[in-house]
């Protein structure tokens, strides 16, 4: 009974780590370009943010935000997805310094694509901020891990209790 126990254990282990440890498929879409370009240094702000991808993307739920040095959004409304590109429009900047362009995109076969790009405004503009990062930050969650550790338990007790129920009717 032990013997089948522990047989049990050991294939559920293994099977949990097989399936934590598999990596996930790479044919995903890939940027191949962005206006402003990483990077670059830019003594006005531009207008608008378009980065492009090597295949169509799907127009599902895009995420383009534009950050600045201030940790203030400066992007103008939603995200638009057209072919291979995504864009938003920009307010006009506001101080000099480092501004990130974070993205998120669906690739053409469904998988979520995401990535961090940079430009640098040298001269500082007149424009006016949306709303904080941290506003953000304070009232977002990641995903739980406490779903995935219970249910690794259930399995692994399933799986005790079917040998321990396979030696008893021997």
């Amino acid at each position: 009974m032990r013997r089948v126990a522990l047989t049990i254990g050991a294939f559920t282990l293994a099977l949990l780590a097989t399936l934590a440890f598999t990596p996930m498929a790479s044919a995903h879409s890939a940027l191949v370009g962005s206006d402003p370009a990483n990077g670059a240094s830019v003594s006005a702000g531009p207008p608008t943010v378009t980065l492009t991808f090597n295949e169509p993307l799907q127009e599902s739920f895009p995420a383009l935000t534009v950050v600045g040095p201030d940790r203030n959004y400066w992007q103008d409304g939603e995200p638009t997805v057209t072919g291979r590109t995504v864009s938003t429009q920009l307010r006009e900047l506001g101080p000099a310094g480092e501004y990130l362009i974070n993205y998120r995109v669906t690739s053409a076969d469904g998988h979520p694509v995401e990535g961090q790009l940079s430009f640098t405004l040298t001269t500082a503009g007149q424009g006016t901020p949306g709303a904080s990062v941290d506003d953000d930050e304070s009232s977002s969650s990641g995903i739980p891990v406490w779903p995935f550790l219970v249910a690794a338990v259930v399995l692994f007790v399933g799986g005790l209790a079917v040998a321990f129920r396979l030696q008893r009717r021997k």
